[in-house]
């Protein structure tokens, strides 16, 4: 699965990340509802918001460079138009894949705090 149909899943989905956990000793009920609860923490971080953030800001960044470049080539406005249409889309795939990767982090340590042995 390539970085791009990762995030297309991450945004159509909540956060369903599974750590990898050392199970030994452990009740799987209690783990499994402890697990749950953790993944409900971590859905307060919003890949789609963070993806639309990352898009905004990607498009205003991207236009900038863009227009500035493009004034040295003799088009400012297609510069900017082709910038902010790459820094768009960069923010947008970079503002999710890092919410996903931070939902992953909040799972992570919800557990370790809970005093799971999470090794991945």
């Amino acid at each position: 699965m390539n970085k791009y149909s990762l995030l297309l899943l991450l945004l159509l989905v909540s956060c369903s990340y599974t750590p990898i956990v050392d199970m030994k000793g452990v009740d799987q009920s209690a783990y499994y509802q402890d697990l749950a609860e953790c993944q409900v923490y971590a859905n307060q971080i919003s890949p789609v918001n963070e993806a639309a953030g990352g898009a905004l800001i990607g498009a205003g960044a991207g236009a900038l460079v863009g227009a500035v470049l493009g004034a040295f080539l003799g088009d400012a406005g297609y510069g900017a138009g082709i910038g902010a249409a790459y820094g768009g889309t960069t923010g947008l795939i970079g503002g999710g894949y890092d919410a996903a990767v931070d939902q992953q982090s909040v799972v992570a340590r919800c557990l370790s705090g809970r005093d799971y042995r999470v090794l991945r």
